[in-house]
């Protein structure tokens, strides 16, 4: 009989243990998707405005650079557990400041006249609850500014030692002119269950006006990543070329910059890697073809040094020279738009898995 009842009591100690960890299971799972919510479409932004009057001018030429911060986090030894690398928040918030100011200066030292950053935390785990729009906009005080919210997630609990935490991510224009108007458009994403795994993806719309009554219009976007189906990859592209031939078509300016998450120039995978066919899954070439049916839009890779030059890292491992590069950042010009330099900056990732693209040009 005692050791029916020693057996019993241990059934009955793993059976607690079992339920309450469905409990915890289902209740998490619950709060996800409880707490799941898409950011509606044609947001008007808030704009930061400058004491200036100054409108963009026909044939003067103009400098715009575009970095991916990482939200701080990639230094060069830094692993991302998403790249199939190790850790999941960035070393220390002194860290994630460091990282932060460095994008900034590099940024900076070209003299811009606009700046486009994406991954730019305000109150996430992941970067130690930094407030960076507050860092950047405090050293780009004398432009104008726009921030859009580009995905906001559930805490995730994962790593288990180390969880990710809640994200709080967007995307920032500066400009030196005064930008009118603004809105951020929500792109597609999945509509299935798989979307609770698909971040929010956004561009943002910034209207500045020009001396011939036209607008120049700056676009800001960080497309999908992980988990972004070819459907929804198409789908995001078309919606953003469209976007630009309208504008095009009704007289104005259109500059589109930041990180698509697509080989940008169709063959830097090799380019960079020594004829390699690497796939990490997001890599996947940019839409040569769907491109083509918008004969106004181009993409700016006829680079200045007359050779390509990676923007981005995989972060499975710590970067040195060697491991596996890619071009994933850059611009798209309408066509009544001149580039005139165009080069991606290279800083050995010291700051972040993203290099910075300068690039220069002129409306005519």
């Amino acid at each position: 009989m005692a050791k029916k009842s020693v057996l019993k009591r241990i059934l009955l100690s793993i059976l607690t243990i079992v339920l309450v960890v469905v409990v915890v299971v289902v209740g998490y799972l619950g709060y996800v998707i409880i707490s799941y919510s898409r950011i509606a479409d044609n947001q008007q932004l808030n704009v930061a405005s400058i004491e200036s009057s100054a409108k963009a001018m026909v044939g003067q030429e103009y400098t715009i650079v575009s970095q991916n911060l990482g939200f701080g986090a990639y230094t060069a030894d830094f692993t991302f557990f998403m790249d199939g690398g190790k850790e999941s928040r960035a070393k220390s918030k002194d860290s994630v400041i460091e990282c932060i100011n460095k994008g900034a200066t590099k940024a900076q030292s070209y003299n811009p006249n606009f700046v486009l950053f994406q991954e730019v935390d305000t109150d996430s785990t992941r970067s130690h609850h930094t407030n960076q729009k507050e860092m950047l906009t405090d050293i780009f005080a004398n432009y104008s500014s726009v921030f859009a919210v580009n995905y906001h997630s559930a805490y995730l609990m994962y790593p288990i030692l180390s969880p990710h935490g809640k994200s709080n991510s967007g995307i920032l224009t500066l400009s030196n002119f005064n930008i009118d108007s603004a809105i951020r458009r929500s792109l597609p994403i999945s509509t299935s269950f798989s979307k609770f795994l698909d971040l929010d993806r956004c561009y943002s719309v910034s209207r500045v006006s020009v001396e011939n009554g036209k607008e120049l219009v700056i676009y800001n976007v960080h497309m999908s990543a992980y988990g972004g189906s070819d459907e929804i990859r198409s789908a995001q592209m078309t919606m953003l070329f469209e976007d630009m031939q309208k504008e095009y078509e009704a007289g104005n300016y259109c500059v589109c910059g930041g990180d698509f998450n697509h080989d940008f120039t169709g063959s830097s995978t090799q380019v960079l890697n020594g004829g390699m066919n690497v796939d990490f899954g997001w890599a996947q070439p940019f839409p040569e073809t769907l491109l083509s049916n918008y004969p106004n839009i181009s993409r700016a890779i006829d680079y200045s040094s007359g050779e390509q030059m990676p923007t981005c890292r995989n972060c499975d491992v710590p970067y040195v020279k060697g491991n596996f590069t890619i071009i994933v950042d850059g611009f798209l010009v309408s066509s009544n738009v001149n580039v005139t330099y165009v080069e991606n900056v290279q800083t050995d990732f010291e700051y972040s898995d993203h290099n910075p693209v300068l690039m220069k040009f002129r409306l005519v």
